[in-house]
């Protein structure tokens, strides 16, 4: 059986910056969650890690608390902070993402576009028109995505007319695809 991880004694000044950060509704949600766990074990001296944990919303026994709870002991309130990960840096500032996050918040109309809404391809052109930069698909798809924006399924312009319009297939005019006669279909 592991041994239950214990929260260090912390200063007045930590105790009240970390019910701060517990608190705010600006700081990145994981940071926040972690936050929650210390003030838990604060409250509670008997409280394990886990529990805290779940009360803070992390889920399982394996959900790493005990690993927060260990480097806020050891570093403070920076121990809570992610370390940087291996690998390529970003190839955009956050200013680029925070420009392209605000502009997909916008409705096209309000900024003279006719349209209502956005598509990928139009909200990648307006950035470029607007800000100069050229994003790729997959970064404005990851980039929305993550921020919990969903696209909206387009619905064609003519199932709502035929629905409206008895005469709407006559005023549409012959198919441009070509039909075979049925005894020709099956050969």
């Amino acid at each position: 059986m592991r041994k239950a991880v214990k929260l260090r004694t912390l200063t007045t000044e930590e105790e009240t910056e970390i019910r701060k950060l517990a608190a705010s509704r600006k700081a990145a949600h994981r940071l926040v969650q972690r936050a929650k766990v210390i003030v838990a074990m604060l409250d509670d001296p008997k409280l394990h890690a886990t529990q805290a944990g779940q009360q803070a919303g992390f889920r399982g026994r394996q959900s790493g608390v005990d690993y927060w709870v260990k480097r806020f002991n050891a570093e403070g309130i920076a121990g809570l902070e992610d370390k940087p990960k291996a690998g390529r840096p970003p190839t955009h500032a956050q200013s680029v993402r925070s420009a392209l996050l605000k502009l997909a918040r916008t409705k096209p109309e309000s900024l003279g576009y006719p349209y209502k809404l956005w598509t990928l391809e139009r909200l990648q052109s307006a950035f470029q028109e607007r800000e100069g930069i050229h994003l790729s698909d997959s970064t404005i798809w990851e980039w929305v995505e993550a921020e919990g924006f969903r696209w909206k399924r387009q619905e064609s312009w003519f199932h709502d007319a035929e629905k409206t319009d008895a005469e709407f297939v006559e005023k549409r005019g012959a198919s441009s695809r070509p039909t075979k006669p049925a005894s020709q279909a099956c050969e």
